[in-house]
């Protein structure tokens, strides 16, 4: 009897002893044997876990039978039953990062990811082609997270130039490249209230969507490598490289509510827009030279109804008579009303014994618009604050050349762009 309990608590005394946490010990290398740092190293079912140091070093406590799961980007994970105090890992490479799923659903999968900042690649050859947006900046605003861009009323030269964001960030702090190089800025400096305000950002309207092939928009601030106007994130115009195909398209559109043309209904604010786009190939490496070109056209339209306040009054009568008279108008304003009383009599308005600015007011003061305007030939809405949209008529002209000179990838390469909008 004493001999099968000793023979019990021995087993038992095992079994508690292979239980015990134990230090496990090693080393995790890459396929070349070099040290890998940061890799993750975790007991499977639980959440405890360590990384390896910068010589590719690790300890964790683990016990005999767990099972140690080494996961690092770029390598395949790799699960390892402890049976011994020291596990050394060789890590093998074999996990591609040329396409990784951006989180959302607006879209199907279109990001091309080699690093941790999100980059969207948008294919602007077929929304060019399929959607209803005209201009860069409506492609980008229907298409990319975080890029906002909407046209200005009331608000300068920005009517033309709508100002660009991302993640929220001020037009000047978003980086536009074509193919890889700095676009300029433009010129206009954004005002009255608009959206960056006191800031100057890239026109990216003056670049035709015909002429481009892909768009790369990182959606992440890009300071320390291209410089501080890349806080917001940068985008990538990829110009097209298409020889022997002609694609051309024509695009309208127009907006039907009750409340065009001014509030009475309809339809207003009417676009088309123009474009063709041909390349040749040159040479026998694989060279091009693409041509875009493109025209487009904006109705302007308002939404402000028309005002139905005093525009004239009788006044303006006598001012109307001594400017058809060729007559100083500052003179009027002077003390001596004998000028005003003269070209009043002229317009048929009775000023009865009135001979002060005083007596002449209360007299030349009320309404007279109907009349003025007929005289004039104007209409109330010419005296309207126009809040809506401006007129717009612009064209581009866009070239992509590039000529490689030998295989070891030396090339001749070109872009340029002309564009005119008023």
């Amino acid at each position: 009897m004493f001999k099968h309990i000793l023979i019990l608590m021995v087993f038992a005394v095992g079994i508690t002893f292979n239980g015990f946490s134990q230090e496990i010990s090693g080393k995790v290398l890459d396929d070349t044997s070099q040290p890998l740092p940061g890799v993750s190293i975790v007991i499977k079912g639980t959440a405890i876990g360590t990384t390896s140091d910068f010589d590719g070093n690790y300890t964790i406590n683990a016990s005999m039978g767990d099972v140690l799961v080494f996961s690092y980007v770029g390598f395949e994970s790799q699960e390892v039953e402890v049976t011994s105090n020291v596990i050394n890992v060789t890590m093998k490479s074999g996990v591609s990062l040329d396409q990784v799923v951006i989180v959302g659903s607006r879209a199907p999968a279109r990001a091309a990811i080699e690093s941790t900042s999100p980059i969207d690649v948008i294919d602007v050859t077929e929304l060019v082609s399929n959607g209803p947006q005209v201009n860069l900046n409506q492609i980008l605003n229907y298409v990319a997270p975080s890029f906002t861009s909407n046209t200005q009323t009331i608000s300068d030269g920005t009517d033309h130039i709508d100002p660009a964001s991302l993640r929220g960030l001020g037009p000047d702090q978003v980086l536009v490249l074509i193919n890889g190089k700095r676009r300029h800025n433009s010129s206009l400096v954004n005002v009255n209230g608009t959206f960056g305000r006191g800031s100057v950002g890239t026109d990216l309207n003056a670049i035709p969507a015909a002429a481009i092939k892909r768009i790369e928009v990182l959606r992440d601030g890009a300071a320390a490598q291209y410089g501080s106007d890349a806080i917001a994130g940068v985008i990538n115009i990829v110009l097209n490289t298409s020889v022997n195909e002609l694609n051309f398209n024509i695009t309208s559109a127009a907006n039907f509510s009750k409340n065009a043309n001014d509030q009475t209904g309809g339809v207003d604010g009417g676009t088309v827009n123009v474009s063709a786009n041909y390349g040749l190939p040159l040479g026998e490496k694989g060279g091009f030279i693409n041509f875009t070109g493109d025209f487009d056209y904006r109705e302007d339209y308002s939404r402000m109804k028309e005002w139905e306040g005093d525009v004239f009054n009788l006044y303006n009568t006598v001012e109307r008579f001594a400017q058809m008279d060729g007559y100083n108008l500052a003179n009027l304003l002077d003390e001596n009303v004998d000028d005003v009383l003269q070209y009043a009599n002229a317009a048929g308005i009775n000023t009865g014994s009135a001979s002060t600015r005083e007596e002449l007011r209360p007299i030349l003061s009320p309404d007279n618009t109907a009349a003025e305007l007929s005289a004039r030939g104007l209409e109330r809405s010419d005296f309207n604050m126009r809040v809506g949209q401006s007129a717009l008529r612009g064209g581009r002209f866009f070239t992509n050349f590039s000529l490689p000179l030998d295989e070891t990838g030396t090339e001749l390469y070109s872009f340029a762009g002309l564009s005119s909008r008023t």
